[in-house]
């Protein structure tokens, strides 16, 4: 009787090790990185030299309201949203309109503000802005 001995070989791995490769890689877009001279954006910009510079200050008017409830255009009493609105009117038939800006009181009802944005709003100014939000700050 003979017996036969085998022997058993292991299979070959059909797996790449990718570690050494992904090594390489890192270890080469490290140098790229390091070897790429630091872009510079530069932006051509003209300044004026010497003098002082031209300030425009356009005109502006002011609609702002007190803890009563009362309205003011450029510091006299306005008696309802009207007249206020005839105001703006005949502000924006001036050559160059001026700027509108809204300066409520802190304390002022929601409700007279939002009568005054909406008298702004349907005579459909050109420029309106807002005065003194960093007063509301601490508000919220």
């Amino acid at each position: 009787m003979a017996i036969s001995v085998r022997s058993i070989e292991p299979s070959p791995l059909m797996e790449i090790n990718t570690t050494p490769l992904i090594d390489v890689l890192l270890v080469l877009l490290i140098m790229f990185i390091l070897t790429i001279p630091i872009q510079t954006h530069k932006v051509p910009l003209d300044l004026p030299s010497g003098g002082t510079p031209a300030i425009e200050h356009p005109d502006k008017n002011l609609i702002s309201t007190d803890a009563a409830g009362h309205m003011f255009w450029n510091g006299q009493a306005v008696a309802d949203l009207r007249t206020l609105r005839q105001y703006i009117d005949l502000s924006e038939t001036q050559a160059m309109e001026p700027e509108l800006h809204l300066r409520p009181d802190p304390a002022t009802r929601y409700a007279i503000v939002d009568g005054i944005i909406a008298v702004v709003k349907q005579s459909q100014v050109g420029k309106f802005a807002f005065e003194g939000n960093e007063r509301y700050a601490g508000v919220f």
